[in-house]
């Protein structure tokens, strides 16, 4: 099965929690079939990201990077690499290269968790484009590294951190193993 199709599969059973998430789980199942190469960050109007709405395993905090180029306090997360083998893994890698931290899936929550389209702004050298993020609940362990920290989960980040917090409040803590 391609990288494509398996996309695509998840963007078809993806269950939205809000007309918004909606509107992008379509225009990203749209443009998942019609992109050339959807996964790959030389795709120059959008491409696919993954990331991680990371929580401490008693679901309480989550760590959150100061994104150098937004200035902005964002879940972890970025380009889809071609030696990724799935968007959960991409979200896992990026996870632990921006915080640090021990990362693993959350055991009871949807796969992915969230989707959501987000304009990137022109920088030098690159043209303004969309980022068409697919967004997995990760919990994680341990201190982060420098430029992320634990937050009180609801307590930072900014509007698009807000729908993250309310999902992964619904799932609490995941279960003791």
């Amino acid at each position: 099965m391609t990288r494509r199709a398996v996309l695509v599969g998840l963007l078809q059973v993806h269950v939205s929690t809000d007309e918004r998430e909606e509107a992008d789980r379509c225009a990203m199942l749209r443009l998942a079939q019609e992109l050339a190469d959807p996964l790959s960050r030389g795709e120059p109007s959008a491409h696919f990201t993954a990331s991680a709405f990371v929580v401490d395993e008693a679901g309480e905090r989550t760590c959150l990077v100061q994104h150098v180029k937004l200035d902005r306090l964002l879940q972890p997360g970025g380009h889809v690499e071609p030696s990724d083998i799935s968007l959960e893994a991409a979200a896992l890698r990026e996870a632990h290269e921006e915080t640090a931290l021990d990362v693993e899936l959350h055991p009871t929550a949807p796969r992915p968790f969230d989707v959501d389209i987000h304009e990137i702004p022109e920088r030098p050298g690159e043209p303004a484009h969309f980022h068409l993020d697919v967004r997995y609940l990760v919990v994680a362990s341990g201190e982060p590294c420098e430029g992320a920290a634990w937050y009180p989960i609801g307590e930072a980040g900014d509007e698009s951190v807000a729908r993250l917090v309310e999902k992964a409040l619904s799932f609490g803590s995941p279960p003791a193993e």
